[in-house]
């Protein structure tokens, strides 16, 4: 598996989910202590979800255009 890609990847991934999550929040009116917890809570299932299915795919050798992550030849489209 190439985990120090995904690793990356979703480093990425959360700070931004973060900030969208809560800055929607807090524009909505919610204070900035609730806009942050909901934030770092929702972008962590966001992660544990898309990262959960992304190995499951890689393990299985399914193809996923949007992850890219297995080759061509080796992929079988399910």
């Amino acid at each position: 598996m190439p985990i120090k890609k995904w690793i990356f990847q979703y480093s990425i991934a959360f700070p931004i989910l973060s900030a969208l999550f809560s800055s929607v929040q807090y524009i909505k009116g919610q204070t900035v202590s609730y806009s942050v917890t909901f934030g770092l809570t929702w972008a962590f299932i966001s992660i544990a979800i898309f990262a959960t299915r992304r190995a499951y795919n890689f393990k299985k050798n399914i193809d996923c255009q949007l992850c890219n992550d297995l080759n061509g030849k080796e992929a079988q489209r399910k």
